[in-house]
């Protein structure tokens, strides 16, 4: 008897994938660092935010081939993208 399970996913939440995905995406485009924010991606990815940030902390060390780091605050958190 075999069972049909899909294979689990490296990351913690559909919401994160789309988000590594968009992030990569970005940053392959970009040709080097990419500095983001998460209120002005929030519409390309269908987040808050909130949830931007939140997801960004998680995905920080967890996603292979992108690093990802806090790189300022000014009126929000900046975020520095690169691939690794």
């Amino acid at each position: 008897m075999s069972t049909n399970t899909a294979p689990e996913s490296a990351y913690p939440s559909p919401k994160a994938e789309r988000l590594a995905r968009y992030l990569r995406a970005e940053a392959e485009e970009s040709d080097g660092d990419l500095y983001v924010k998460g209120k002005f991606i929030a519409g390309d990815v269908d987040l808050s935010p909130k949830e931007i940030g939140a997801l960004l902390v998680q995905l920080q060390g967890s996603v292979p081939g992108l690093t990802i780091e806090k790189w300022s605050y000014t009126s929000a958190t900046t975020w520095r993208i690169s691939t690794a």
